[in-house]
Parts: structure tokens; sequence; C-alpha cells
């Protein structure tokens, strides 16, 4: 699996391309800014794009950008995101474009080197991954404008949020010891209060619960 890589500090960039070597992966190319990772992204087409948000020249959400740009010329591209923010109006456009893997990971929030690991597979075969304080602030953002979540029941929050995050009803269900049964039941019962249709499909669904919070936040 071929990995292009955009990190603008040296010794985490060192870190992230050796880890992934371990695990199997092929760096296609491990850059260090924006233009920088314009150019692999389109030359190189790999299989999956780890992404620093905040890379030079500008330092402000410069690799969200090129991944964004890079998505639009090649729909479907996978990527990962790994930020110490979130960046919500760009978080928000990647997540909702509704097509291919995406992930957001916050980088203190990554403990160990299988996490990562198991995220990067996720999000190239096609998953959603995101950290749950992405989720938060995402949903947060949303319930200040029309306060959709507010018929939502403590427990059908819990599910949404483990939802968003790209977990299965068999996975939340396992987390939340509980039926697989009772959590298809909150499934429908979210879907419904926040007038979304309803999927058996993780991932569509996990995209037309945030396509939904970015319509909201405009």
């Amino acid at each position: 699996m071929r990995v292009v890589l955009a990190e603008d500090l040296f010794l985490l960039r060192d870190g992230l391309v050796r880890m992934l070597e371990a695990y199997d992966f092929e760096i296609a190319a491990a850059v260090e800014s924006g233009p920088e990772l314009t150019r692999a992204l389109a030359e190189l087409a790999p299989d999956v794009a780890v992404v620093d948000v905040r890379l030079p020249p500008s330092h402000t959400d410069e690799g969200l950008q090129c991944a964004l740009q890079a998505r639009r010329e090649r729909p479907g591209l996978p990527v990962l995101v790994l930020s110490q923010h979130v960046e919500q109006l760009y978080a928000r456009e990647l997540l909702a474009d509704g097509t291919g893997g995406v992930g957001y990971l916050l980088k203190d929030r990554v403990f160990d080197a299988e996490q990562f690991i198991d995220a990067v597979r996720r999000v190239a075969s096609g998953g959603t991954v995101m950290d749950p304080q992405v989720i938060q602030q995402l949903l947060a953002r949303r319930s200040h404008t029309a306060q959709p979540l507010g018929r939502l029941t403590p427990r059908e929050l819990e599910v949404l949020e483990l939802m968003a995050q790209g977990r299965s009803n068999a996975a939340i269900a396992a987390q939340l010891v509980v039926t697989e049964r009772a959590i298809a039941k909150h499934t429908s019962n979210i879907f419904t209060k926040l007038g979304l249709e309803v999927s058996d499909d993780d991932n569509r669904r996990v995209l037309a619960v945030l396509a939904y919070l970015d319509h909201g936040s405009h």
C-alpha cells in the first residue's frame, strides 16, 4: 500500500515513515510543504494520503486545502488528516463530500502504533475514522444553530457519536453492552429525528450525518 505523507516537523515525519514502513507500507513520498504535497498527490497517485493540516508556506490550513484539491481532481482519494486542532470549515468539506475513505485524528490523542496503523488501513479501504473530540466539536457547532440534537435521548447521542466515528452497529452494541437489535432501533430513531434517510452502509451514514451538520452551519 503506497502512502504520501505530509508533515513539516522532521522528527515526527521521520517517526511516521519508520512506523509505516515497519507495518509494510510503501512510502511513495514524505514531504514537508503544501506545494510538495500537491505535486506528490498529483504525480504519484497514492493509495492513501496522511496529511498534517498546517504546512508551509502558510502554516494555517495548507495541508487540508491541498488534500481537498487533490480529492476534487481525483474523487475518492483516501485522506487521513493529522492535526493538533479541529479546522471546522475544511473538516466539514472533507468529511461531507461523500466519496472515498476519510479520517481526522488529533495528534495528541493517538496513543499507540496499532491505533494509528488501523486508522490508516481503514481509511485506505474506504472507511471513516474520526477522533471523538472532532465529532463533539462538529456536533456542538451544529447544535448552536438549529438544536436538532435536543431531540435525541442521552443514549441516542452516545450512539450517534460512536456511529460518526465509523463504527458498525455490532461494534457499538459490543461497546455499550447491548444487543445489535437495540442499536439498530437507536440508529433508526436518530435518522428519523434528524430528518435523514436510514442507511445500513456505515461509511455513507456517517457522511450523511456530517453533510447534514455541514448544511446546518451555513
